[in-house]
């Protein structure tokens, strides 16, 4: 251990006085509509859980009897030795749900756009365009990359357009949306952006972690304005309104 760790007591306390620590709330029941903090009921008007399906009695139910069958790990990650059949069909269920052809789970949706966005460019010669104010997880991936980055005012498809057409010989383009933006609620002109990238050749990836449950009958943005076959990279989560755990990439059985 480090013989002088003073300095994060100094910051703590720093913090502290300037207002900017952080006490979450701590809940004695489950994250429904009405919670209970303090020994009082409470509004929940702060949580992801949208359609309260953490407490339907259908999955905590199915949880419980994967629980009996499965135990409470997988005992490895997916590539060792991790991967049960009730992942395969939870995948097939959530690409039949996306109308794709294939589906991927991962952990959470922060680690399906870390982990997936530096596949898909190869490197310096390559190009990101990424709205700017995208998640926090997206702009994390971003930064695990080589390639050239640029970065178009929110929801802007003019501005989107002008990068591509002064991009236009860059071999491989990635632009990089939300779908529903997380901290102010927009929705993602996801039907225009879709044609200015077919129009040069660019792929889409949109993170529609909280479209799904709001948009499109529940299936999301694609669905909302029905471009599925038309969109590259869907990721969503199972943690904001399926009130569960996990993230998940939706595409084409090659993707």
């Amino acid at each position: 251990m480090a013989k002088d760790i003073d300095w994060m007591r100094e910051r703590y306390e720093e913090l502290v006085s300037n207002g900017l620590n952080w006490d979450p709330p701590i809940l004695e029941s489950a994250n429904a509509p009405r919670v209970t903090i303090d020994g009082k009921e409470s509004i929940m008007l702060s949580a992801n859980n949208y359609l309260n399906l953490s407490t339907h009695p259908k999955v905590v139910e199915a949880s419980i009897e994967a629980t009996r069958r499965y135990g409470a790990g997988s005992g490895s990650v997916r590539a060792i030795a991790g991967t049960m059949d009730i992942h395969l069909e939870a995948e097939q269920v959530a690409a039949d749900f996306k109308g794709v052809e294939a589906a991927l789970i991962y952990s959470a949706g922060y680690t399906a756009n870390v982990g997936l966005i530096p596949t898909l460019v190869k490197g310096k010669d390559d190009l990101i365009i990424s709205d700017e104010l995208n998640h926090g997880s997206i702009i994390d991936g971003v930064r695990l990359t080589k390639a050239q980055r640029a970065v178009y005012p929110h929801n802007d498809v003019e501005a989107l357009e002008r990068i591509l057409r002064e991009n236009k010989g860059v071999d491989r383009k990635l632009i990089i949306t939300d779908g529903v933006f997380s901290m102010d609620g927009d929705i993602a002109p996801l039907d225009e952006i879709t044609a200015v990238a077919e129009e040069y050749d660019a792929m889409v990836f949109v993170d529609d972690c909280h479209g799904e449950g709001v948009l499109g009958d529940g299936r999301g943005i694609v669905a909302h304005f029905g471009l599925q076959g038309r969109v590259d990279f869907e990721v969503g989560s199972y943690s904001k309104a399926m009130g569960v755990q996990g993230g998940i990439l939706a595409g084409t059985a090659q993707t």
